[in-house]
Formats: C-alpha cells, structure tokens, sequence
C-alpha cells in the first residue's frame, strides 16, 4: 500500500498523525496536510487506502469514482490498513504511544471509526466527515452508532451549509457523544455558520479561507495532547 509520508529531518521519538484523504485518494492536497503537519514536529502518513479498489487519481467523474471505487472500500480493510500505517510508523521511529489521527470529507467519517477501533489512538479531528448513513456489509456502522465506544476525544469540524451532511444529524451527534463514554464526553463538534462542505480544501472553490485557517488552528490545539 503507497503512502505519503513527512517528518521532521533528523528527529525521532516523533508522535504520529494519520492523515486521511477525501475520496480523491492522496493527491497534492493531502501531501501538503502532511508536510505542514511535519513542520509542527509530527510524523505524518496519509496511505492510498482505495487503491486495492481502484486508483482514484484516474477518474476524472466524481459519480463514477464513488460508484466504481469508493462505494466499495469496505471499512474492515481500512481499519486494518491503518492498523498496518501505525505498526510502520513504530518501526521508523515514530511514537504511537502518541497517536493522532485527521481526515477529510470521506477522511473525517474513517477518523471517527479508527478512533472507536484502535485503543492507542489519542486524539482525531474529522473534517466535515458523515456521521450516518445506510448501513452494508462493507459499512456496518456509522459514526453516530461508535459515539458511545471512541476510545479517543475527536474534534469534529463542520459547515452549516453543508448540502451533504444536515445538522440535524450533527444534533444527533452531538447528543450521542454527550451520553456516551468519557472518550465521547470529551468529543466536542465546532459547526461553521454557512460554511460549505469542503471549506478546507483550498483548490477547490468551497474553500473558506477564515474557516480553513480556524479549523487548522483548532485542529493544532487539539493534538497539543500528543507532543
């Protein structure tokens, strides 16, 4: 499994962020997350985890690429495959006892899951990820039926004016982490006021520079946990 990987040059005993990519797989966007999180003294690893699917860099129709690809990554292979990112990071020196954890549209729905599945987790931030949805073999459970089994606080960053996830499922969300366990009961969601869905991803045109910028700072904020 390809994976792009930054880090500070020289330095070890470094604590870890997965980075997770929206359903575009790892193109320059998500290289840029990690090298600006290396400048903040993380290594951090975003892996290709659709390519055993198929290569989304070679779609050019995003409905294809879901129907083709994505909607076909079931999520066990992915929980294994990042369990796979954090057992390399160990063996290149990296410090999972330090373990973070970030993702994007499709990225932010798997930073829930991986942080109800992986105990060394320490702290995730999910960007505007899915938090419910029909319910497959491939996708058994959503991030509303883990609230209650995070085995990490997750940050949830999301718009207002997002057409894809409503806030009434964000609510609900919020509701299921305020019931849930500690690790859920120290969740928090920051919901941007007529924010679209994807105002982070700065070259596509929902990008929102003071949301984005908020967010990363928030999201630097939360994972002063792991350093």
């Amino acid at each position: 499994m390809p994976a792009y990987r930054s880090a500070p040059a020289g330095k070890s005993d470094l604590p870890v962020v997965l980075v997770i990519s929206e359903i575009f797989g790892v193109h320059e966007y998500i290289a840029d997350i990690t090298r600006r999180l290396a400048q903040q003294g993380y290594m951090a690893i975003a892996p290709e985890l659709m390519l055993r699917q198929g290569d989304p860099s070679s779609y050019a129709d995003m409905g294809k690429l879901i129907a083709e690809v994505v909607s076909k990554v079931p999520d066990a292979q992915v929980m294994d495959d990042l369990d796979a990112c954090v057992a390399w990071a160990a063996s290149q020196g990296g410090n999972v006892s330090k373990l973070g954890i970030t993702g994007f549209c499709w990225g932010g729905r798997i930073t829930w899951l991986y942080a109800a599945h992986n105990p060394k987790v320490k702290a995730g931030v999910a960007w505007y990820g899915r938090l419910n949805g029909p319910v497959s073999a491939l996708n058994p459970r959503h991030a509303i039926d883990l609230a209650g089994q995070l085995k990490a606080p997750v940050l949830g960053l999301y718009g207002s004016a997002d057409t894809g996830i409503p806030m009434d499922a964000v609510e609900k969300m919020q509701a299921a982490l305020a019931t849930g366990n500690e690790a859920a009961k120290r969740s928090s969601i920051h919901v941007y006021a007529n924010a679209p869905h994807a105002f982070h991803a700065d070259y596509r045109p929902s990008y929102r520079e003071a949301e984005a910028k908020d967010g990363w700072q928030k999201m630097l904020q939360w994972f002063n946990t792991l350093k």
